[in-house]
Order: structure tokens, then sequence, then C-alpha cells
């Protein structure tokens, strides 16, 4: 019997990061090949040229799909898209995977996804059913949804939304999140050493901040991150690391006013990209994660630290009860500054659930893949939901 191949496509940091123990997985299992593909920000010498990070890892990567990240307008990303179509065309072509792995919403994927469609290669998609309604990433995962055959959901409410796009409920598997198996399978670093691998010295109070475009929105990246930097500018006693944004539309100007804003602030560092290591060890020594990333959503309720969810990005997410959402406004930020370091707010912390689970997300992901049958699913039937009575809608 012929080995599975398998070719799992990542585009930034971010994705590598959640899908590490996924890529590991599929390395070691002897019914499985492995193919890398990478694309987006890892080809990016301004987003860190992190394609190295999966070398560095002891992974082979297969292809390499640059979809030229040369601007962040509207006009650009598209072209990026189709660039990306075609460079996966030609990829996909070449290696003739039995199934892709895709995670999340973002437009290199989308590319990818296309281009396997087309060539009907089968797909598993990873953390769909997720609402960001700030976003156009909302409207590209559940497109992906409808191109892939396999899904594997954080949450019940995921799946049942997958569900409800259409998708057969046998298809369609509750792992838990991503984000929670990677903390638990790390070994993170003590603050000394977390220190000296960052070049930073941590204070009395420390916060992550990162915050990303609502790319729904017409030019408000530049305001509502000014709103967030007036604020932090503020608070006393306080050390601040800033991680940089991605490839969205509008996300450089936000790059810029970090570097203009570290340049003058000793208390305050900024990373285009910090590593996962580095990241998850962050979640440990610090008060919050503040600004708009899904990381104070997914990862850091699982260290009892507070999140301050700023705008209208994240919209739609389950969120634990560490999780502060407040309006892009310095008066809003203010708030729920306020509220994080409030006494009755630290004491619940110690109670956070996170509601994305506990980990094994990888194993049950990699089990299901090896021992699901990939015939005669590319054709899809549209699951109709049996209690959906159209006269009650009207």
């Amino acid at each position: 019997m012929s080995r599975r191949k398998i070719c799992v496509i990542t585009g930034s940091r971010a994705d590598y990061g959640l899908l590490y123990h996924v890529i590991n997985e599929i390395e070691i299992d002897t019914s499985m090949d492995l193919q890398i593909v990478v694309t987006g920000m890892h080809l990016s010498k301004e987003f860190g040229n992190t394609y190295k990070r999966i070398v560095k890892d002891g992974f082979i990567i297969s292809r390499k799909v640059d979809i030229s990240l040369l601007s962040d307008t509207e006009l650009a990303i598209s072209k990026s898209i189709g660039i990306g179509i075609n460079g996966f065309a030609e990829v996909f072509y070449d290696l003739e995977p039995d199934l892709i792995v895709v995670l999340g919403d973002r437009y290199e994927i989308f590319s990818a996804v296309t281009s396997a469609m087309i060539a009907k290669i089968h797909v598993a998609h990873l953390h769909g059913g997720e609402r960001t309604e700030g976003v156009f990433d909302e409207y590209i995962r559940h497109a992906i949804t409808k191109m892939s055959h396999l899904h594997f959901a954080a949450t019940d409410e995921y799946r049942n939304r997958i569900i409800q796009l259409g998708e057969q409920p046998n298809r369609v598997f509750n792992v838990g999140g991503l984000g929670v198996d990677n903390l638990k399978k790390s070994n993170l670093l003590v603050k000394k050493d977390f220190e000296k691998s960052i070049g930073f010295k941590l204070g009395e109070r420390n916060i992550v901040v990162t915050f990303h475009p609502v790319t729904l929105e017409d030019a408000t990246a530049k305001d509502q991150f000014q709103e967030l930097l007036n604020c932090i500018s503020e608070l006393v006693n306080i050390k601040i690391i800033f991680t940089k944004t991605n490839s969205d539309t509008g996300g450089r100007v936000i790059n810029t006013m970090i570097d203009e804003y570290v340049a003058k602030h000793e208390n305050s560092i900024s990373f285009v990209t910090m590593g996962q290591l580095n990241y998850l060890s962050s979640l440990k020594f610090v008060d919050a994660v503040v600004g708009n990333s899904s990381s104070g959503l997914l990862e850091a309720p699982s260290f009892n630290i507070g999140t301050i969810n700023i705008g209208d990005r994240q919209k739609g997410r389950i969120k634990a009860s560490s999780v502060l959402s407040c309006l892009p406004n310095k008066k809003s930020i203010n708030g729920a500054f306020k509220e994080l370091y409030s006494n009755r707010f630290q004491n619940a912390l110690k109670l956070t659930i996170n509601p994305y689970g506990n980990g094994g997300a990888s194993e049950k992901i990699i089990n299901i893949i090896k021992d699901t049958s990939l015939n005669n699913i590319i054709k899809k039937s549209f699951y109709d939901l049996k209690d959906l009575h159209i006269k009650d809608a009207l």
C-alpha cells in the first residue's frame, strides 16, 4: 500500500507556529510522506524570511510559492492572490499530493485551496467555522470551508457552524485549538533565559502588544493604533513588547508607527517575529496581550492572564472570561486597562477556563487524516439541517 502524500501549506510565522506539531507528527509517521510548501510572508525579507525557521527546525521545504508582497494595497493583494493560484497550480502538478493541509483564513491560503480544488486534490482545513467580522478573512475562511473535504474545528460551536454551511457532520471534527496544543508541548523559557533571548529586561508590569488592521474598514489602522499608543504612553512602570503586523492592507503604517514609538521610548522593544518559543514564553511573564491578535483569545487564557481586545477584528470569536473587549479609542482602552489591573479582575483570572480545550489537537488531526478514506469524497453533497423550516425564517 502506497504512503499517503500529505502537503502542508504555510504562509506566515503565525500559522507555522500552530502547524508545527502537525507537521512533526506527519514526518515521523511511517504511513505518510510529508511535503511542505511555503509562501506569503515566509518568503519576504521585510517580514523576516521566516522560512529559515522551518529549515532550522529540521524540516525539508518541498517548494516555495512567492506571491510578491511588495505592497499592502487592495490592488497588490488581489494580484498576489492571482500569482498564488498560478504558483500553486504548478506546485501541485509536480508534487501530486493526496491531501493538502491548510489552516485559517489568509488570502495566500485561499490561493492554494483554489488551485487544489481545480486539480481535484483533497483538502483538510484547520480552524474553520470561526468568526472575525471585522476583516475579509471572515469571507475567505468560509470559502475555504466550502472547498475542503475534512474539517478540524476548535470548539463545538465552530463545528456546528461548519455543518450549518452544508458540510457532512461525519467529516467535521472538534479537536480543540492548536495554540493550546503548542503551549502544552513546549518547554517554555524561564524568565532569565527569556530576557536574554530577546535582549530586554522585564519590569514590574509588562504587556505584549499586537495590533493588525481591520481590513473591512477604510483607512482606520493609523488612527486606531495611534489611540492605543496615546494610551500606553501614559502607563506608569510598564514594559512593552511589540510584535509587528502581517501583510494585511494597511499593515505597513502600523509597523512604521511601532518603529517610531520604540525609538523614543526605552521601556519598549519590537519584533518582526519573536519565534514561537519566545512568544509563548512571553505569555508567562506579561500581565496581558493587548491589541487585536487572535492569540489573545486562543492562547492567552491558558496562562491565566488578561487580554485587552480592541475593536472589531476579532468580533464574533468565542472569548474566555479573561478577555476585556473595548472600542478603538483612548477612553475605552484606558477603561480596559483600569479593569485589567483591578483586584477583582486579577483574582478572577485565576479561574479562567480556555474555551479552546486542553491540548491534544495535533494527534487527533493526524489519526483522523490517517484513518479516513479519501475515496469518493471529492464530489460533495450539501448537508441540509433537518430542523430548518423555511417558513420560520420568512
